[in-house]
């Protein structure tokens, strides 16, 4: 397989899934603003949608839209990420999902268009008002967002949430979304993930 990742993107988050499945894969850098992989493809020819993850599986199939791919690599590859298809917890996981995709990683677009000396106050609300329904549904004490359970899901608040620190966004206000972003850095697969994007641990978002 081959995944077709931009460094700190949401796809961040199939990387993570990956490297939590243990399977040989390999990554192909894109360039998201002049859509070229870092070996001078043009990526439209791979994904039409210009938007990253994209999975090619080996038989040459091209999956995208995070939120199919994480579940058909839970599915597939590792399936102690997700609940078995038919039950209750399989219904919650792509409720969160759902969520996560519609309404929390859409409401970060604003500021990934704001001139870099515009004021972010207003942009930054409604990415507030989502974290703090996020953390709502840590404070209970849960190590993850669906239980004690690291599942698909957990990869994409986290790729998503990493945000925070480019745009000024504290989580100090939210401890137990916080204390659960530090949580999920500390896995040895997602600080490898990190490593091999060349991106930073947090370790607290500030």
């Amino acid at each position: 397989m081959k995944l077709y990742y931009s460094p700190g993107s949401c796809s961040l988050a199939t990387h993570i899934v990956l490297r939590e499945a243990n399977i040989p894969y390999e990554l192909a850098k894109v360039d998201l603003w002049q859509h070229k992989t870092e070996s001078g493809e043009d990526y439209y020819k791979i994904n039409p949608k210009g938007s990253v993850p994209a999975l090619a599986l080996d038989d040459g199939m091209i999956l995208t839209e995070g939120v199919a791919v994480l579940q058909y690599l839970g599915d597939h590859h590792a399936p102690s990420l997700l609940p078995a298809n038919g039950t209750l917890k399989r219904t919650r996981l792509q409720e969160i999902l759902n969520y996560l995709s519609s309404e929390y990683h859409k409401s970060w677009t604003p500021l990934f268009y704001l001139a870099a000396d515009a004021d972010r106050t207003d942009a930054q609300r409604p990415v507030i008002a989502k974290q703090t329904y996020l953390n709502s549904l840590l404070a209970d004490g849960r190590a993850y967002i669906l239980g004690d359970s690291f599942t698909v899901a957990d990869t994409y608040i986290f790729a998503v949430t990493r945000w925070s620190a480019n745009f000024g966004i504290s989580l100090d206000a939210l401890p137990a979304l916080k204390a659960y972003m530090a949580r999920v850095e500390a896995r040895p697969t997602v600080k490898a993930a990190l490593q091999a994007e060349g991106l930073p641990e947090l370790c607290a978002v500030n």
